[in-house]
């Protein structure tokens, strides 16, 4: 039992020669890091599914999730910078928590980090699939989805995955800045959407504004309504606790980390809002929920072929500054557990010529690039929130702990107001998971039993670094 809730000293982190992460990123690698992450398939692709849950109503789903996710961000802050090291809410849960409950924080991330780069490469196809139809190159529809979807395999989705994986691979300063750019790429879309769209706005377009209602149930007794588009919409949002996995890779942890996380979420809960209400208010959400690129598709319905060309490109340029963000949260988790020995410690190493975990990185490549081959995208972003969601109630318990724990120790951030935000993030995600499909909480219960019983192995059979 003593092991099981073992708390790892925070001095621990860092390493030895060949298991030390470089400081190579400023404040503003990771703020783009941050609304890379963020804004991608979410706002892309999710508003259309979302819309068909709750109608117009979709902008209160935006602003549900985007609320508790702000309120997640804070509590991130602050404890990201108490405990400056690679491993997001693993690490923070084996410090403050214990080991146990580290390895179940640390195994849901692997689900999430795993299922969100699978389905934003879904959604990047999605959208290349159609940017190729609209200038005469066509795409078969078997290579673009899945069996569960009707098709073969998805090639574009594993081609993109492992094209990022590759430039990870190079180093992360390098990867970083690449990023940067793309991301402005993105931003720039976005709002040639919102200008393009706006005159088109009519009131009428959000009559009636909940048809399935603020909690609902459809007639096959799955959740729909707003809170349902919450739930789904919710993984629109989330992506930066990917910054917190730079924690050691950055030149000055506690200043950049709270720039990074907290300033990528104001904006891209702003951004997140305009667009949403843009596009509820420009064309009925009937004629778009199911569309895998409704940005684009209003667009070209509202008579802006070039725009929607332009935004069909921006995708397919920028999406994959989601992949990457998440794909190199992924790979540093990964490499922290690996490192504290509850994975294979072999697979902690770095190359010694890039700095980077490139054992890892390629793995999780391989193992993400398969599920987005034959995976649906709506079943891999509920499936993913699951494990997003732990990993933030984690984190505001540790935040809470620590304030009572250790009251005086010096905060470089103080989240406001600590006793409501980190209680309003607990019981927002909490409500949030009840919301989920049954079917997901089902595939979520079982996925963390399998963790447990690997737990268990690796644990009776030993393992450097158990106390």
């Amino acid at each position: 039992m003593a092991g099981l809730l073992y708390r790892k000293p925070i001095s621990s982190e860092t390493g030895d020669s060949h298991t030390h992460l470089k400081r190579t990123l400023s404040w503003w690698h990771l703020l783009a890091l941050g609304v890379g992450a963020i804004v991608g398939t979410g706002i892309y692709t999710l508003v259309g599914i979302g819309a068909g849950l709750a109608g117009p109503g979709v902008i209160l789903s935006f602003i549900v999730a985007g609320a508790i996710c702000c309120c997640a961000a804070l509590a991130y802050a602050e404890v990201a910078t108490m405990i400056p090291a690679s491993g997001s809410a693993y690490t923070y849960s084996y410090v403050v928590i214990g080991e146990v409950v580290a390895w179940v924080v640390g195994w849901s991330l692997i689900l999430e980090y795993s299922l969100v780069v699978s389905a934003v490469a879904v959604g990047w196809s999605g959208y290349a699939a159609g940017f190729l139809a609209s200038i005469g190159i066509p795409v078969p529809p078997a290579i673009l989805a899945g069996p569960a979807a009707g098709g073969i395999v998805n090639l574009p989705a594993i081609a993109i995955v492992f094209a990022v994986a590759g430039l990870l691979a190079l180093g992360t300063r390098e990867s970083a800045t690449v990023n940067a750019v793309l991301v402005g790429v993105k931003i720039v879309a976005l709002l040639v959407f919102v200008v393009a769209a706006a005159p088109a706005f009519d009131l009428q377009h959000f009559h009636p504004f909940l048809p399935n209602g603020f909690a609902g149930t459809a007639p096959d007794g799955t959740p729909n309504g707003v809170m349902a588009a919450a739930a789904i919409i919710f993984f629109a949002f989330y992506g930066f606790d990917a910054i917190s996995t730079a924690a050691e890779e950055a030149k000055r942890p506690e200043r950049d980390l709270p720039i990074g996380i907290i300033g990528s979420m104001l904006a891209c809960t702003a951004i997140y809002v305009g667009v949403a209400a843009t596009a509820v208010g420009s064309m009925s959400y009937t004629r778009y929920a199911s569309s895998p690129e409704p940005l684009a598709l209003i667009l070209r319905t509202l008579g802006h072929p070039k725009a929607a060309v332009l935004i069909g490109a921006a995708a397919v340029v920028a999406l994959p500054t989601v992949i990457l963000a998440f794909l190199f949260g992924q790979s540093r988790i990964f490499f922290v557990m690996a490192r504290d020995g509850v994975l294979p410690p072999a697979l902690a190493k770095v190359n010694a010529r890039t700095g980077t975990p490139v054992r890892i990185i390629l793995a999780t490549a391989l193992v993400v690039a398969i599920l987005a081959g034959v995976m649906p995208l709506a079943k891999i972003a509920a499936l993913a929130n699951a494990g997003t969601l732990l990993a933030f109630i984690a984190v505001a318990a540790c935040m809470l702990i620590l304030r009572r724990r250790d009251p005086g120790t010096r905060r470089v951030f103080r989240t406001p107001f600590a006793w409501v935000v980190g209680p309003v993030a607990i019981l927002g995600c909490l409500y949030l998971f009840y919301s989920l499909p049954h079917q997901t909480q089902g595939f979520f219960l079982i996925w963390n039993l399998v963790g447990l019983a690997c737990y268990a192995g690796r644990r009776a059979i030993g393992r450097r670094g158990t106390p």
